[in-house]
């Protein structure tokens, strides 16, 4: 008992600070000084309905929106099933995809876009040369299939197609990616990136009469 007692005591101690005391007293930090990312970075509707996530992706692919970088998150941006390629640099598969057919003749399920097929659709969908340069995350997957954020390249090149779309002008699409274009923190740290629900939901109120 001499050393069980101890250890029976030290056991509960931590037991109570570590798995409730700091626990609670760190949600309640952030709830105080960080509520919005403590809460998960909601985004809201007007009526208060939750309708995403500043901080994970959605998919869009009508051409009045932004699209996001392509996704390999189970069938793209599938919040439930989060997920990367897990292709190197050099992966055929990567650069130019698969693309069988089955014995009736439909498209095998395992097919799969590479960069080749990506930077096709995107410049067709773009309105672009053949051998338009494109920014990389226009053409790549993030490691998560879940990236909110797409390149200040990216979205530019995107301006024409969603201004003549939606009936506006180019500057007053530019206008509104700007707005919801974030720097670099303190100028130094990350990189800028346009923040695409934001982005296109400010699109949306923009043409409300």
């Amino acid at each position: 008992m001499k050393h069980l007692r101890p250890a029976i005591a030290l056991t509960f101690f931590f037991l109570v600070v570590m798995g409730l005391v700091f626990p609670m007293l760190i949600w309640g930090i952030s709830q105080a000084l960080f509520p919005k990312q403590a809460n998960g970075s909601l985004i809201r509707d007007a009526k208060g309905n939750v309708i995403g996530s500043e901080i994970i992706g959605q998919g869009f692919t009508k051409p009045e929106y932004f699209h996001p970088r392509p996704s390999a998150a189970g069938n793209g941006y599938d919040a439930a099933n989060s997920a990367g390629t897990n292709l190197g640099p050099t992966s055929d598969k990567l650069i130019n995809g698969i693309h069988k057919k089955t014995a009736d003749g439909k498209d095998d399920p395992g097919n799969f876009d590479g960069i080749v097929d990506l930077a096709k659709a995107y410049r067709d969908e773009n309105g672009l040369a053949a051998d338009a340069v494109l920014p990389a995350d226009a053409v790549t997957r993030s490691g998560s299939g879940l990236d909110p954020d797409i390149s200040p390249a990216n979205a530019g090149i995107q301006v024409a197609r969603v201004a003549k779309t939606r009936g506006m002008t180019p500057d007053q699409v530019k206008r509104l990616v700007a707005e919801n274009t974030t720097r670099r923190f303190i100028g130094i740290y990350g990189e800028p990136r346009v923040n695409v629900l934001k982005l296109n939901l400010a699109l949306d109120r923009a043409m409300r009469p």
